[in-house]
């Protein structure tokens, strides 16, 4: 009589790749970088929690997909940053994973070549690489933390992490944010709802057990801590931004009434801007505003910008070389003429 399996019937290959600590002992982290990260830190704490009142900026690419483009951002915003950091301060973000609806490209670490090879330990190694350059040049990262098992090979060069709107929900995110060793933004639902990321905020505070990888890549029982710094990122909803004064102040009465630090991020892109990137320029003018007006709960604000504005389609079968350079392959984005504008005006305006 013949075996009849009954399991792994829709996996078509499993395919073994390297530890967490295997990577990290191939790309040590650096003492310019771990400076780096263990200050930015600190700075976004000290944001959230009120005692520096300068204004937190997310800014950078929608998701990287060029390390060469992601370097020379890089090199530009980090001189702004030194420039203006007595008013502001700057994060840029280095987005590896992209969120997906139903299909599309799902980021450089699933990707890393934009031709459907998906190595994706080529592109943790990428990954990786990306961020210590950038660590090691005084420049913290931000990123979105969607696969759980990826900030094992990341955390350590990460100053602040985002929980998406399609993941805010979710317990094993809302688990990963509480073992997150910085902090964390949690955005509104897709759908506008603010609940979501307050109840995601309330549960990743308290100390879980669940089922995540060790260091050597091994399946363990993670026991973690709780998220201490976890706040609310406002992206918009469906049917309206939530960008605007009325929507501000209705997430700091939200947040007050569940005893949650005041302390709100506001996203100029997605659907505060109707994914039309010009917009995240009216939006950031305003919050600006609202902060002059005594908004004191609106910390941070996140753009999307990459070296030129824009967007361009990644054609299935194109060859990666045809892309233009410096433009987004996802979400539209402002161009650096502008953004160093925006960034120029909120420190004119600190």
């Amino acid at each position: 009589m013949s075996e009849i399996r009954t399991d792994n019937l829709r996996v078509r290959e499993i395919t073994r790749i390297l530890s967490p600590r295997e990577l990290k002992t191939r790309l040590p982290l650096s003492a310019a970088a771990r400076d780096t990260v263990i200050a930015g830190r600190e700075q976004v704490r000290a944001i959230l929690d009120g005692s520096d009142r300068r204004l937190l900026v997310v800014v950078g690419p929608c998701s990287i997909h060029d390390p060469a483009a992601a370097l020379e951002y890089a090199r530009r915003l980090n001189a702004l940053r030194l420039e203006l950091a007595g008013k502001i301060c700057v994060v840029m973000r280095v987005y590896f994973e992209k969120p997906r609806t139903t299909l599309g490209w799902k980021g450089l670490i699933n990707d890393p070549w934009l031709d459907g090879t998906y190595d994706i330990e080529g592109g943790l190694k990428i990954a990786r690489k990306l961020l210590l350059d950038i660590c090691a040049a005084g420049l913290p990262a931000a990123t979105e933390f969607l696969d759980p098992y990826t900030p094992q090979y990341l955390d350590d060069l990460v100053t602040w992490a985002a929980v998406g709107a399609r993941t805010t929900e979710s317990q094993t995110h809302r688990e990963m944010a509480s073992a997150l060793s910085m902090p964390v933004g949690f955005k509104n639902g897709t759908d506008g709802s603010l609940q979501i990321a307050l109840d995601a905020m309330v549960a990743s505070q308290s100390p879980h057990s669940f089922l995540g990888m060790d260091a050597d890549g091994y399946t363990a029982i993670v026991r973690s801590l709780g998220q201490t710094h976890g706040h609310v990122v406002l992206r918009g909803g469906k049917d309206h931004p939530n960008y605007e004064p009325e929507f501000v102040d209705a997430a700091v009465a939200a947040l007050r009434a569940a005893g949650l630090r005041e302390a709100l991020m506001v996203d100029c892109s997605h659907a505060n801007s109707g994914k039309h990137h010009e917009m995240q320029v009216e939006i950031f003018r305003n919050l600006l505003a609202q902060r002059r007006a005594g908004n004191a709960a609106l910390v941070s604000i996140m753009l999307e910008s990459h070296l030129f504005e824009g967007s361009q389609k990644l054609e299935k079968g194109a060859d990666p070389k045809t892309l233009r350079y410096g433009v987004s392959i996802t979400d539209a984005c402002i161009g650096w003429d502008t953004t160093e504008q925006l960034l120029r005006e909120a420190a004119e305006q600190a």
